[in-house]
């Protein structure tokens, strides 16, 4: 059997202005911090159950480092490296906790240029009594300090290399499913939602010939319970002097979002809630036409142009 990729695990971000960055994602969006070692620092949202979604780090710009997936099983990361070599991509073993609370890891590039680590073995640090639910099957206290999501949702990458070589790869190669796409009239898909669980997309990757470098970071994604949820984090923002986009509902993927950047990475966050999910084991990705692309983007609420969807982009190396 082929192996298997579980879910997102975490990104790892580079922010040119450390201290902002800190303030924005503990102090504003509200994720806790589980370690600081070596100048960077881990975070997590309080739902979330393994030892970072996040991690942060000073540098000389903003960027993203690579990004983090769990596998099913621990035998999967190695399985997964025989699967990439045998099919041309190199694959480098990273050691066991290199990464504070990431455990064997195996690294590689997809097409796209985005760097990808898959790795098993994870540690959930405690959490301090004071900040501990009473929750047995939660983590943190809810709604303790700002926007307070829930746990991490997705990514969305852009890229200015041929995509429909990323698409097959990861559907061939890493096992994801495309859940909903855009194609031109010629058939070439310009953006895709693509799934290893039931969520409409743990990533989205689009086609940008236009961006400054060939593998980019949109948005990173945290999820909030409700649409209240989303509502409360605009007057969050507001009160904090951050500008944002939303909230509005998109056609694809009927998800409610909100996004905001952080003013020390660059970063773009996507606030995200509704959606739906997918049990069909026979489901027929959606396909939307290049005509319905501003409607796919915003079914109601701020109207989000091509231009803006491109803006605001991070380096992904």
């Amino acid at each position: 059997m082929k192996p298997e990729i579980a879910k997102l695990g975490y990104i790892s971000l580079v922010s040119a202005d450390l201290e902002k960055s800190l303030v924005f994602f503990k102090d504003v969006i509200g994720l806790e911090e589980t370690e600081q070692k070596d100048g960077v620092h881990y975070l997590r949202a309080w739902g979330d159950f393994q030892h970072h979604t996040l991690s942060i780090e000073q540098g000389d710009r903003g960027y993203v480092k690579h990004i983090g997936w769990r596998t099913k099983k621990e035998e999967d990361v190695q399985g997964f490296k025989e699967l990439l070599e045998a099919n041309g991509v190199p694959a480098n073993n990273v050691e066991a906790w290199a990464t504070p609370g990431i455990g064997s890891s195996v690294a590689f590039q997809v097409p796209s240029g985005h760097t990808f680590q898959l790795y098993y073995d994870v540690e959930r640090p405690p959490v301090d009594e004071h900040r501990r639910s009473v929750l047995k099957n939660q983590t943190y206290k809810s709604w303790a300090k700002g926007v307070s999501p829930r746990r991490l949702d997705h990514v969305n990458l852009h890229t200015s290399a041929d995509s429909s070589d990323t698409y097959s790869f990861m559907e061939n190669i890493l096992g994801f499913k495309m859940r909903e796409f855009l194609a031109n009239d010629a058939g070439d898909i310009l953006a895709g939602w693509m799934s290893v669980t039931q969520l409409v997309h743990d990533v989205a990757l689009v086609s940008r010939p236009e961006t400054p470098t060939k593998a980019r970071l949109h948005h990173i994604s945290y999820w909030l319970d409700d649409s209240q949820d989303i509502l409360r984090a605009a007057d969050i923002l507001r009160e904090n002097n951050f500008d944002f986009v939303g909230p509005g509902k998109h056609s694809i993927s009927q998800a409610l979002y909100l996004y905001v950047t952080d003013p020390g990475s660059g970063c773009r966050v996507e606030l995200f809630t509704g959606s739906y999910l997918i049990f069909e084991p026979d489901w027929e990705p959606i396909h939307w036409h290049e005509s319905e692309r501003a409607f796919g983007n915003t079914y109601w609420g701020d109207s989000i142009t091509n231009k803006e969807l491109v803006k605001e982009t991070i380096e992904a190396l």
